[in-house]
Parts: C-alpha cells; structure tokens; sequence
C-alpha cells in the first residue's frame, strides 16, 4: 500500500501534512527572561555611556506623538538611564518643510532639552546622520536596516506604545 491504513468501509486514516513549522518566540516581557540595565548591550562599544546621547528622526517624533509617548521620560524608562535626545540641522528642517500639519512635532523638536547637532552634509536628507557616538531613533524600516550594518550604533524603536532598544547584533560584538 501506499503508506496508509485502509481497512474496507472506514476509508482512508487522515495523515496529517505540516506546511510550515512555527517557532515559538518568547515575548521580551516573559518573566523568565532577566530585565538587565541597558548598559549592559552596549559593552562593545566604550563610546556609549549614560548619559546616552540619542539621534531622533522625524518619523520617531510623529510615532510617538501619535503613541502619546512623551520622548524623554519614554527614553529614559526604555534604557534606565538618563538620555540626552538629539536632533540634527537636516531634521528640524524637514519638519519645518512639512508644513502646519507637522506644527506638533515641530514643537516637541524645540524642547530646550534637545541637543541641536550641526549637519556636515549637503542638503536636508536626515539619514545621513548617522554616528558611532549614539543610539539611533528611527520607526524607518530601510534606515533600520541601512544602521544594522554599521557595527556598534543601537537602534530604538517604537513596539506597543512604548521605546524599544534593539540589542547589537552579535556579529558586530567581534
């Protein structure tokens, strides 16, 4: 026979196909992962230490707007440290093009507690900025991936309403 059990009458057992396997992933708030200071992701590179300087983009400031996420006391519930956000000439200057709409996030990117960082260079594409020095703060998914490959610089993100630190990868640790 073919591999199946057919007694007549009853007809064919049911053979069950798998087409696709899931691993089950563990949510980062399960109890049995260890909560550990933020610190402790950054080892690797000496350049990052609290207080952690953190670049933010415009899609960040509207994410989290739209999140109702106040940026600092967010960030700095997110990696345990005091954080010093930062935003480039590019930035401000794309929220100024954005028009009336944008008038919010314009606001927010004003806050005296904002570090304002000088661009080197030309024109007004923010992602350009990207230095080993701090933690990039970005909801873009090709800037997500573009930062990936530079070894060292961590990403914060936005994941159910609340800052997210993605931990380096572990080949950048070499």
């Amino acid at each position: 026979m073919d591999g199946h059990a057919c007694v007549h009458g009853q007809g064919k057992n049911k053979v069950t196909k798998k087409f696709a396997t899931v691993k089950r992933i563990i949510s980062k708030n399960d109890a049995r992962l260890p909560q550990v200071a933020s610190s402790l992701f950054f080892q690797h590179n000496e350049a990052l230490v609290p207080p952690y300087r953190v670049i933010v983009d415009t899609n960040f400031i509207n994410f989290s707007i739209q999140n109702k996420l106040e940026l600092v006391k967010a960030m700095m519930d997110c990696l345990l440290a005091k954080c010093i956000p930062c935003i480039t000439d590019c930035v401000m200057a794309e929220l100024e093009k954005m028009g009336i709409k944008y008038r919010i996030a314009l606001r927010v990117a004003r806050d005296p507690r904002f570090e304002r960082l000088p661009c080197s260079h030309k024109g007004t594409y923010a992602d350009d900025c990207i230095h080993r020095c701090y933690i990039v703060a970005t909801c873009d998914r090709d800037l997500k991936r573009r930062i990936r490959k530079v070894p060292g610089v961590p990403i914060m993100y936005i994941a159910s309403r609340k800052y997210a630190i993605e931990r380096m990868p572990e080949a950048s640790i070499l």
